[in-house]
């Protein structure tokens, strides 16, 4: 009985510690949480859950460490808000993964995003076709801005009471140079039909190519490892 008192007891005490801890470095939506908060997040959990069950220790001494941590993210938090540099440091910066259409491979390796995750990305915002962005942006906190092409502005679906079937969508056939055949097939086009029109194009090696869609017109968009770009932008100038 009097171990359940102290699990009680000790659990109350973790709660309320939270509480005021959450309360003193603010709030913040799940989906706007940097990687440094959502860690944060995680350790106070954890710590929390040791106050509340470990009998074996005194509470106060991980209560102590609780509060420890607590004012260290403080700390972090504040001079993160006065000084850029800091904020650099602990958040990380945006990066442009999309310029003129072209996808920046560079870029989105530093997010170990694929191009999988970019699409995804995309598809959440609305932009199922790549030639539509002029710029994308992923932000600290994984999710992406995107400025679209002139006009590529939306048009939803369902405002225009269409119906859009499967072969209207934009479909992946080429992903860091491998064919995916099932789309090709889904698409009823061959490797040789493929492999024709990329010669036309000017593609000499399959694995040259990082993205490469198919439209409902059978139109081919490719990016390619080296995009080759004259002007690439710089988004920190200002940050």
């Amino acid at each position: 009985m009097a171990e359940i008192i102290d699990i009680v007891l000790q659990t109350l005490v973790a709660f309320f510690a939270i509480l005021l801890i959450t309360r003193i470095l603010g709030r913040q939506q799940v989906a706007q949480l940097t990687v440094y908060e959502y860690i944060n997040g995680i350790t106070f959990g954890s710590i929390a859950a040791t106050v509340a069950t470990d009998l074996g220790q005194s509470s106060w001494g991980h209560i102590i460490g609780l509060f420890l941590f607590g004012g260290l993210t403080s700390i972090l938090s504040y001079l993160s808000k006065k000084n850029r540099t800091i904020a650099k440091i602990i958040d990380g910066e945006p990066v442009l993964v999309i310029q003129d259409a072209h996808i920046l491979e560079k870029n989105l390796a530093k997010f170990q995003y694929t191009v999988d995750d970019l699409t995804h990305l995309l598809r959440k915002k609305d932009i199922f076709n790549i030639q539509d962005v002029k710029y994308a942006i992923l932000e600290t906190t994984g999710e992406i801005s995107v400025v679209k092409r002139a006009g590529k502005e939306n048009i939803k679906v369902e405002d225009m009471n269409l119906q859009v079937s499967q072969e209207e969508l934009i479909t992946d056939i080429v992903v860091t140079g491998k064919i995916i055949y099932e789309n090709l097939n889904k698409r009823n086009v061959s490797v040789n039909w493929l492999s024709g029109q990329l010669r036309t194009m000017g593609v000499k090696n399959i694995n040259d190519i990082y993205y490469a869609t198919l439209d409902k017109d059978k139109k081919i968009y490719i990016d390619y490892l080296d995009d080759k770009l004259s002007n690439p932008a710089d988004i920190t100038e200002g940050i």
